[in-house]
């Protein structure tokens, strides 16, 4: 495989372990990104962007990654806070009223970023091309009767969170998520990729598709359980309330909706440049003081739908123990993307990382690819 790319002097032995994820673990297209101190230490790239190999990977090619827009939505959100539009503390309903429907007028803003809400699916069976629908979406959310009693529970809201949180967003600002994106983070840091509908610099999207062959699980299965045992309970509903939600991925439809927790297009360059910018010591995109309070835990606990215990903070998952959630040291937050791709900061080693590729592994967390580079790249700092 013909790597492309950059290490900086003391960062070489970056290029085997790309080279790697290749030749062992049948990476197809893929780009990986390291940011320290704020300059890129490692931005790498190879493989094809399409099913027939024709089209060369670039450092710019876009890749669906999935929950790992989740990052990047909170953040949005965390800047309404910063610009006094939106206190995390009051009801989401005291700017939408139309979302205290169905016994959700005591949810926060706070309870929607640390998955706290009980709204994680539709309760009703939902048309397939609703999730094409930004207006429709949010008009059905607002309606949608939480699964549990809000606040008593963690539970992950897969898809919804998009809706909720992005909703919540436009009202309290005035502006639309698009608008708030492209002002607030693509402009300011140049960044190739975005949602689906907010349009992007660069015009290559790689094709997305499964692992032919599966890497070694790091943990159990457990989600895949659940669904089985309960095709109607809330963790299969979450994940396939509609079936589009799964099958859509490398249709325009998809790539020109708004589905903002799970349709972010983005290069490995962009997550480590935005998550480079949280982990310095005088972040652009948000204040020091709210960067602080907002990474901070504000949820633990074995969660309903992952199935697994996990923290959160204001929408970023924390760094934890395991393997396939340690985002470097202690202090590191940020996101992983359904098969494979992640984005995550590091404010002790002032380190952001970035890793995209265009097929898909079976975790629902960092997989074997993503933490062989940061188990490098650590090993280098």
């Amino acid at each position: 495989m013909d790597i492309q790319g950059y290490c900086a002097p003391g960062f070489e032995a970056l290029y085997d372990a790309f080279a790697i994820n290749f030749s062992d673990h049948g990476d197809v297209g893929a780009s990986f990104c390291a940011v320290h101190q704020q300059e890129i230490v490692a931005s790498l790239w190879a493989g094809s962007a399409d099913r027939g190999g024709e089209r060369p990977f670039e450092e710019d090619t876009l890749v669906n990654v999935f929950s790992s827009s989740k990052g990047i939505l909170a953040l949005i959100a965390l800047q309404q806070v910063a610009a006094g539009n939106l206190d995390l503390d009051l009801p989401v309903a005291h700017y939408w009223p139309e979302f205290a429907a169905a016994g959700k007028q005591s949810i926060t803003g706070r309870q929607l970023l640390c998955h706290r809400s009980g709204v994680i699916a539709f309760r009703d069976r939902v048309a397939d091309e609703l999730i094409y629908d930004w207006q429709g979406a949010l008009t059905q959310v607002a309606g949608t009767a939480p699964w549990w009693e809000p606040g008593t529970q963690q539970g992950y809201s897969p898809f919804l969170y998009g809706w909720t949180l992005g909703g919540l967003i436009e009202k309290a600002s005035g502006q639309s998520l698009m608008s708030l994106y492209r002002a607030g983070i693509a402009d300011p840091l140049a960044l190739a990729g975005g949602f689906g509908a907010v349009g992007h610099r660069s015009a290559e999207i790689a094709d997305v598709g499964a692992l032919k062959k599966p890497l070694p699980e790091l943990r159990d299965n457990a989600i895949g359980r659940s669904i089985k045992q309960d095709r109607q309970g809330p963790v299969a509903t979450a994940f396939t309330n509609p079936v589009s939600l799964m099958t859509g991925t490398n249709s325009e439809q998809w790539r020109s909706a708004l589905i903002p927790a799970a349709n972010g297009h983005f290069c490995a360059r962009d997550l480590a440049t935005v998550y480079g910018d949280l982990a310095s010591e005088d972040p652009q995109l948000l204040p020091r003081d709210l960067l602080h309070s907002a990474t901070a835990e504000q949820s633990r606990g074995q969660d309903a739908i992952l199935q697994a215990d996990v923290a959160f903070g204001c929408g970023f998952i924390k760094s934890a123990a395991a393997r396939d959630l340690q985002f470097g040291g202690p202090a590191g937050f940020g996101h992983p993307g359904a098969g494979g791709s992640v984005g995550f900061a590091d404010p002790e080693a002032e380190l952001g990382f970035g890793y995209v590729t265009s097929r898909m592994g079976q975790s629902l967390f960092m997989d074997q690819r993503a933490i062989g580079m940061m188990e490098c790249l650590y090993r280098l700092l």
